[in-house]
């Protein structure tokens, strides 16, 4: 009896190993370090024409999960419970003179260069950024990578507030924020391709939003200028992100001399709230 069950478990034993043998290493890794979540959009970015080895190698960083406690502020977060006041009170107007004060040259060539109102810009930065001191603490790349199913489904699963949200309504914005999330990876990833980042490393908002001017990637794209002329776009950097923003506001209509009714509307397409956009107006004549 007792060589009978040493012998069962010794052929136990030869199988599992040779199983191991001839299982493919991506498929090892894959099991081992938890990339099996973004298996399909990795496939999906592949065939998107992204390098196989990059999309591998970035999904095989054991920093790369997905986070659902911070994905989930997407789902319950509402523009007007933000407290747009607190940067109009004497401290943060103070601190904004302070930055304009420190960045006049940067300032005024921007100016100069897109025609937007220095204050307009210094106030959009301190809104978005406390003037560049809080730029967000969670991947990019985790936060972006929602459009795959095996995602979804383990998210909704771990999904701790399902009392602010129901099924029905969570699967609805589940597929909006899917396709929304997957066009502004692919800019992202083709944004630290151009500039020679590692997405891996940026951290940004819990939308995806990055730089001290909090652009999303696509935006980023699309209107981001090199303000400092080193040869890269660098939305960490303040001259970078002064001229993105202004650059952005350019492209809408934005003119010097401006009126009020035109400038709303302008500043309305950087942030769909007119909360903010009441907000950065202010600032902006308190800067005057």
């Amino acid at each position: 009896m007792k060589t009978n069950y040493l012998f069962r478990l010794l052929l136990i034993a030869i199988i599992v190993l040779t199983v191991l043998a001839i299982l493919p290493l991506s498929l090892m890794a894959s099991t081992s370090d938890g990339t099996w979540q973004f298996k399909a959009l990795q496939e999906k970015l592949i065939k998107d024409g992204f390098q196989s080895d990059a999309i591998l190698k970035f999904y095989q960083n054991p920093r790369v999960s997905f986070e659902t406690k911070s994905v989930t502020l997407f789902f319950v977060h509402s523009e007007a419970k933000l407290n747009y006041d607190q940067f109009t009170n004497d401290w943060s107007i103070g601190q904004a003179k302070k930055y304009m004060q420190k960045h006049h040259d940067q300032l005024e060539k921007t100016e100069q260069t897109y025609g937007v109102d220095k204050q307009v810009i210094t106030a959009i930065i301190l809104v978005e950024t406390g003037l560049g001191t809080t730029l967000g603490k969670r991947s990019v790349l985790n936060m972006l990578s929602f459009d795959d199913p095996v995602v979804r489904d383990d998210f909704w699963k771990n999904f701790k507030r399902k009392d602010e949200i129901s099924k029905k309504d969570f699967q609805k914005r589940a597929i909006r924020k899917s396709a929304w999330a997957y066009k502004e990876l692919k800019a992202f990833l083709q944004y630290t391709q151009n500039e020679n980042f590692d997405p891996v490393t940026i951290q940004g908002s819990y939308a995806g939003a990055l730089g001290i001017a909090q652009f999303m990637p696509t935006t980023l794209l699309a209107y981001a200028r090199d303000g400092n002329q080193d040869g890269v776009i660098d939305l960490f950097t303040h001259a970078d992100a002064m001229a993105s923003i202004a650059s952005f506001l350019k492209r809408f209509g934005w003119k010097p001399g401006i009126d009020t009714e035109k400038a709303k509307k302008i500043i309305y397409r950087y942030n769909h709230s007119d909360y903010y956009v009441n907000t950065i107006l202010k600032i902006a004549d308190l800067l005057s």
